[in-house]
């Protein structure tokens, strides 16, 4: 049971880090959409998920991993734009380009219209995992609580 609970938090932990870092990025190609020669960045989340909550399982059964040794890591290695591994051996995502939509004079490949809605397709998110954790957490609280603690 715990350990469905922990597995559950990890889970949704990596994925808050991950949309965090999203977010982060989004908002670097929105602030670089004037700038001559800007090449978009992303990474693809589905990808970056499944490849840090494997590593996760891996490494739980070797030395116990947490969501504070990803959030260590993973800013470091999305910044570099390399598919490197931290020091807990997680596999951090790897930044790709954006495909422009049209052709730019300056080079530049940053879209607005599609980085807005990225922006807000990743801040949904953001915001569903964050209220899901806050409602584990509350069923946990209350589920500890004995009958006369109301």
């Amino acid at each position: 049971m715990i350990n469905r609970l922990t597995d559950s938090l990890d889970f949704h932990g990596q994925a808050l880090q991950l949309r965090a870092e999203r977010q982060r990025l989004i908002a670097s190609n929105i602030a670089n959409a004037d700038t001559p020669g800007y090449q978009a960045r992303d990474f693809d989340f589905a990808t970056a998920l499944r490849n840090a909550t494997q590593a996760n399982g891996s490494a739980r059964g070797a030395a116990g991993s947490s969501t504070s040794a990803l959030a260590g890591t993973l800013g470091s290695d999305i910044a570099a734009g390399l598919m490197r591994r931290g020091a807990d051996g997680r596999p951090a995502p790897a930044l790709q380009y954006a495909l422009p939509s049209q052709t730019s004079a300056d080079s530049n490949t940053v879209d607005m219209d599609r980085e807005r809605a990225s922006f807000v397709d990743n801040s949904v998110n953001f915001e569903a995992t964050l209220r899901f954790v806050n409602g584990s957490v509350r069923t946990l609280l209350d589920a500890m609580k004995s009958a006369n603690q109301g």
